[in-house]
């Protein structure tokens, strides 16, 4: 093992700042949520809603990107993307993905195992009007994930789209740009704890209902 690796090796912390148990949390893993979410925020976690969700391609690899999470409904979470992205399009080939939160802070972190539907377009509409202006032009004038030549074939294309709209009060949500909602199937929260003993209670979702247990470290 090189010094380099040893170095990488050598570096760990130990998790002691809570402890998670069955009779701690909701019947529910969306309330669970919520409930560790509230105590992120009231935590001042950097990024609170940031998440990573994995999607699989057509060749059967996976890949991950961090988006964010914008909501939090009784059906699960949502977020918002260009439907013709990478991410957008493999979710719309194969509605399954993973999504995984982690909270450094809190010494916690959980993942979902998701279905995937586009929300309604009223809610995109919503959404879309609140986003800052450059923003929304941002949104209209990236082909997301495509190939571009170069940073000054994008900045003129903003450029290009804002001049359109530039006597628009209110720039209009585009067809290809959209959220979806993840409904979870599997739900699993982990709170570090010491010697690498850490608490993991699952939920898993069978004929509409949920299941509780813990699993191993």
């Amino acid at each position: 093992m090189s010094i380099e690796h040893k170095e990488i090796a050598a570096i760990r912390e130990d998790y002691v700042k809570s402890s998670l148990s069955e009779s701690d949390v909701q019947k529910n893993p969306i309330q669970q949520f919520q409930k560790w979410f509230d105590e992120a925020l009231s935590s001042q976690v950097t990024e609170p809603t940031a998440m990573v969700v994995s999607t699989v391609a057509e060749n059967g690899y996976p890949s991950s990107r961090i988006v964010l999470l914008k909501d939090i409904k009784a059906e699960g979470l949502s977020f918002f993307t260009n439907y013709n992205s990478r991410k957008g399009q493999e979710i719309i080939q194969n509605p399954h993905v993973s999504a995984l939160f982690f909270w450094p802070e809190l010494q916690r972190q959980v993942r979902f195992e998701a279905e995937v539907e586009k929300l309604p377009k009223a809610d995109s509409d919503e959404y879309f009007s609140i986003r800052p202006r450059g923003s929304q032009i941002g949104a209209i004038a990236s082909p997301q994930s495509a190939i571009i030549p170069d940073r000054e074939t994008l900045e003129k294309r903003v450029a290009e789209v804002e001049k359109e709209m530039e006597n628009i009060t209110e720039v209009p949500r585009p067809e290809f740009w959209g959220g979806f909602l993840l409904k979870p199937v599997r739900v699993e929260f982990w709170q570090g704890r010491g010697s690498r003993l850490h608490d993991r209670i699952v939920y898993i979702k069978d004929s509409g209902n949920w299941t509780i247990n813990r699993l191993a470290p």
